[in-house]
């Protein structure tokens, strides 16, 4: 893992080298202000309502998101036994602004985990069967819910590469008892979780503390916090909270890590990531974490 006081360094460095991963000749490579790839994704929760003048997008064009700097677009397929209605539409769009597409779902506890891998297979055969792609590959990743079994996650991603042949990219929340289910895990499990690239959530340094855990600070404390990833792949350092049916963006802003409340000249909260590469490793990333689409 990078020492956090080298790591604005290091990512302002990547912004000097890394090309352009698809779309028109004429567009530059679409970097974070870190100096790594922007990653948006999104469910049918999107768009989110319209809260400042600026650019809007939908589920059937997201180009705004392409001209603001979106590298790549992972979509919900599905969430506890049910699919996603918008997710195929994103995908396209995407595919279409020369963005590389991705899938997560959401596991939770009441469906068997099994069935729900099933369901997530199905649904990335379908996709990846029902359109002419640009893209070389879709990302399959696993939302892995708060309270979630470790027996469910084994079970989830087993599924996945038995079908697939993918090993799918792990998503968690940052709750007390995912840590301490993850962190307790023996090493034969934890060797196996590790075949999973982590994909972290941290929207604020000071956020997450508890009776158990400190604030983790930084995407390095949250790799302590969970002692089985030496590095992260991914990090959605840009969410929203809910009050009152309305969204509040909520985006990592601390020390030589700025960022606005908003994407760009966007009019409402997008929920945002940047991967942990350049834009060359983040393709190769996604097709050895993803099914083929040529």
């Amino acid at each position: 893992m990078k020492r956090p006081l080298l790591l604005p360094l290091l990512l302002a460095l990547a912004s000097c080298t890394t090309p352009p991963i698809g779309g028109p000749p004429d567009i530059p490579p679409p970097m974070s202000s870190w100096g790594m790839p922007q990653i948006i994704n999104v469910s049918a929760y999107d768009p989110k309502e319209k809260q400042r003048p600026g650019q809007g997008y939908s589920e059937h064009d997201v180009s705004a998101l392409r001209a603001n700097g979106a590298s790549a677009l992972i979509a919900r397929a599905g969430k506890g036994g049910n699919l996603d209605e918008k997710c195929a539409h994103f995908l396209a769009s995407a595919d279409r602004n020369g963005m590389l597409p991705g899938i997560y779902y959401r596991l939770q506890t009441h469906v068997d985990a099994v069935k729900q891998a099933d369901q997530f297979c199905a649904r990335a055969h379908s996709l990846a069967h029902g359109r002419a792609w640009n893209a070389p590959a879709l990302l399959l990743c696993a939302d892995f819910d708060a309270n979630s079994r470790m027996s469910d996650i084994l079970r989830f991603m087993d599924r996945v590469e038995s079908r697939t042949g993918v090993v799918p990219v792990a998503y968690l929340e940052n709750s007390t008892h995912l840590k301490q289910l993850l962190s307790s895990a023996d090493p034969a499990t934890k060797a196996k979780l590790r075949r999973m690239p982590y994909w972290l959530a941290l929207y604020a340094h000071d956020s997450g503390a508890g009776p158990v855990y400190p604030a983790p600070g930084s995407p390095h404390g949250l790799l302590h916090q969970y002692q089985v990833w030496s590095d992260w792949a991914l990090w959605q350092y840009g969410g929203v909270d809910w009050s009152h049916g309305r969204s509040q963006p909520k985006v990592y802003n601390h020390g030589m890590n700025r960022n606005s409340l908003y994407f760009g000249n966007l009019d409402r909260p997008v929920e945002r990531n940047v991967f942990n590469g350049s834009h060359a490793a983040m393709q190769s990333f996604w097709e050895q974490h993803g099914l083929r689409l040529r």
